[in-house]
């Protein structure tokens, strides 16, 4: 049976959300993704409106089914819409990614009702019920995945990022308390942090001060990402779950 892959928040060409889109394509994976322009369009990186339309052209030129949505998963009723929406329009998934986020920086003078809600709304509760769901209907006894995008707060501080952190940090343990209770039924749960990587968001001179945290001179590119995740969702890896895997090129 051919697989469908659900991967929220890959609005942008150059984000982490599209590379693994195109690398799940290039297996022969069927795929909804999910975009959201106003959010990354009031960051400091911006985007074009065209993005997400290129990118459903590139997936389908492997020859794959594509659908896309532009929703909102701050809004409680999106998880609920989604699965209903990619049920209709190609049929039930086997993989999970949950990559869209919400992100600013809060450090503890700046948290307040509206900020911590924020990133509560889509880093939290949208993560934990698209995956509520996912389980709850998933019927194919095996080779279910679910995989988590974290960040690297539990191997680091993130004074500048507070609710951003508490939030990933609240993943990591959901991912690791869901995994059991997903493996009775045939799925695999985990996260993947994946280090500081170029999406658009590294400044110039930010880049200089990073690079030499990693062995190999340079900062992840959204691609090494997607292949750890390409591995994780396949049969090879169908008795890995439960883990957070900290894939970030040796970062220190």
């Amino acid at each position: 049976m051919k697989k469908i892959a659900i991967v929220t928040g890959a609005t942008r060409l150059n984000g982490i959300g599209a590379a693994v889109c195109k690398v799940l394509a290039q297996k022969g994976i069927d795929i909804f993704f999910t975009y959201w322009p106003k959010y990354d369009k009031a960051m400091p990186w911006g985007m074009s409106d065209q993005e997400p339309f290129l990118l459903k052209k590139e997936i389908e030129s492997y020859d794959v089914r594509c659908e896309m949505a532009e929703i909102n998963l701050s809004q409680s009723y999106s998880p609920n819409r989604l699965f209903y929406m990619v049920s209709e329009r190609l049929g039930d998934p086997s993989i999970l990614v949950n990559n869209a986020v919400y992100s600013t920086h809060t450090r503890i003078e700046e948290l307040d009702v509206e900020q911590l809600d924020k990133h509560y709304t889509v880093n939290v509760r949208a993560t934990m019920l698209l995956s509520s769901l996912f389980i709850k209907h998933y019927s194919l006894k095996t080779g279910g995945s679910i995989i988590n995008l974290t960040s690297g707060q539990s191997v680091g501080p993130m004074p500048d990022e507070l609710a951003y952190a508490a939030t990933k940090g609240a993943i990591e343990a959901f991912t690791k308390s869901v995994a059991p209770v997903a493996m009775e039924k045939g799925i695999t749960v985990n996260a993947v942090d994946p280090g500081p990587t170029n999406t658009g968001w590294i400044t110039e001179e930010l880049k200089h001060h990073l690079v030499w945290k990693f062995p190999q001179g340079k900062v992840g590119e959204p691609v090494d990402a997607a292949r750890l995740i390409s591995f994780l969702v396949s049969e090879e890896a169908k008795w890995v779950t439960g883990q957070v895997i900290h894939s970030n090129g040796g970062y220190s």
